[in-house]
């Protein structure tokens, strides 16, 4: 007697059908389940990373009070999430954002958000990479700081952390670009370690730092007077601050990036996207309140400069703070090769569409392992272009994050605006939704909350202040670095 249970095989056949509902055949390999699309969102998030790299520019910026700003990201973000199942249900399809964007506002709208989406995940390539300087060379000045002086260890505006930061991002990059080509069944399985790992030294990061509080998180109530200076006080300390939340909480659209790879991905792909979100979220508010309770100084000049690593170094020695930052380096790893695969599909999505140069080209799956290779390479050989050209610049850092932020935050409002226009029309969700998720009668209030929340950010990230570029170049540390 035959049972309702599918095999493997005909779960992707079913899947390829689906596929070619949309109007694709299969070609990408589809072996990825619900942990690694979740593993896939997560590691695009990357705690340990995003909030390692950036902890130092919030807390410069607007001291422990920026702590808020995670919440205020936390909520936007959500909106924007939840907008993003209702899409990765109805469309599972590489190069999500893309795809999603062609069918809710048509073919212009996604040519422009996809060019908008790929340039960002380049640069955010090389800015997640040159990420390894804030924790290798604070393991081990003697092996990880090449380029400069042991007095660099750890700076990213110094002129030889500068130089150092480039050196160790292009060696990440070709490592990154190595691994993506060799298929998506290898990139996965060290992604996967990568966030295993992630998730369980983030957990105990976070304990053990409690356990080392020297103060309440009442600390979170506390501006250090930073707001002297700035036009409209110390709000305008505090959206600057707020940069560093927006840059470590996005990304998670990955999850749906890779559908055409997951199994079942109209069911897979949307509890990821969310549950990526919210996990890291919740381990990186902790992190950030319990560093801050944490400090034995809250002046002390070197939090703005070496940041979160200082700080756990400080709290919990340097042999046990060294694992926790190796662990770290293994998490911006990962962070790199989820960027890349990212963009990768975009790449291949739009290239199938005809919406490159030479698509047919770019868009040939090669060999066995059924990797889109001239994608990979391209994103790979264009990320070490911009590490080459920012070579020397004090404030490359910085420079390459805000961008990278401002141009994923114009790319989402291509989805989440055309979703909001089309319910304003009557014309989302459509009449065969099926039953994949759906926000329901919240669906207008969300996605106008989500369009709003991308809108002010977006503003907010891309106003020029030259203070945000030059802020680290031109602080100085205790020993006068």
């Amino acid at each position: 007697m035959a049972t309702a249970e599918a095999t493997p095989g005909a779960e992707r056949t079913d899947d390829s059908q689906e596929l070619a509902g949309l109007g694709y055949k299969q070609e990408l390999d589809r072996t990825l389940g619900s942990f690694s699309s979740f593993a896939a969102g997560f590691s695009y998030i990357s705690i340990l990373t995003g909030v390692i790299q950036l902890f130092a520019f919030g807390f410069l910026f607007a001291g422990p009070a920026v702590w808020w700003t995670w919440l205020i990201v936390l909520a936007g973000q959500t909106m924007v999430a939840l907008c993003f199942m209702e899409m990765a249900g109805q469309y599972p399809l590489a190069g999500s954002v893309y795809n999603w964007s062609k069918r809710v506002a048509g073919d212009f709208s996604a040519w422009m958000t996809g060019w908008i989406y790929v340039v960002g995940s380049i640069v955010t390539v090389a800015a997640v990479a040159v990420a390894w300087q804030v924790v290798l060379p604070q393991v081990s000045p003697k092996i990880f700081q090449i380029l400069g002086t042991k007095a660099d260890a750890g700076f990213t505006s110094t002129a030889g952390g500068a130089h150092n930061a480039l050196l160790l991002g292009a060696i990440l990059i070709a490592f990154a670009t190595i691994v993506n080509m060799l298929g998506v069944k290898v990139m996965a399985r060290i992604n996967n370690f990568g966030v295993m790992a992630e998730l369980i030294g983030a957990s105990l990061l976070v304990i053990l730092i409690l356990f080392n509080a020297h103060r309440g998180p009442a600390i979170v109530t506390h501006t250090l007077g930073l707001g002297k200076g700035h036009t409209w006080g110390y709000f305008g300390a505090f959206i600057i601050g707020g940069i560093m939340s927006a840059y470590v909480m996005y990304g998670f659209d990955t999850a749906g990036t890779l559908a055409e790879e997951t199994n079942d991905p109209r069911r897979n792909a949307p509890p990821a996207i969310i549950r990526a979100l919210i996990a890291a979220s919740i381990i990186g508010g902790l992190l950030i309140l319990f560093a801050l309770m944490a400090v034995k100084n809250i002046n002390d000049p070197n939090i703005p400069l070496l940041g979160l690593p200082y700080i756990i170094k400080q709290a919990l020695g340097n042999t046990v703070g060294n694992v926790f930052l190796i662990d770290s380096a293994i998490a911006i790893t990962v962070c790199t090769l989820a960027v890349m695969a990212s963009c990768i599909r975009l790449l291949f999505a739009m290239a199938r569409d005809g919406r490159l140069p030479f698509g047919t080209h770019i868009a040939h799956v090669s060999g066995r392992r059924r990797v889109p290779l001239v994608p990979t390479l391209t994103v790979g050989i264009l990320a070490l272009v911009i590490i080459g050209v920012n070579y020397g610049n004090q404030s490359a850092f910085l420079a390459l994050t805000s961008v990278a932020i401002v141009m994923f935050y114009i790319a989402y409002l291509g989805v989440t605006g055309g979703m909001l226009i089309r319910r304003l029309r009557g014309t989302w969700p459509k009449p065969d939704h099926g039953p994949y998720f759906s926000l329901g009668r919240w669906g207008l209030l969300v996605n106008a909350i989500a369009v709003a929340y991308g809108t002010i950010v977006a503003i907010n990230i891309a106003w020029p202040r030259s203070a945000v570029y030059d802020a680290l170049a031109g602080t100085k540390d205790s020993a006068g670095h």
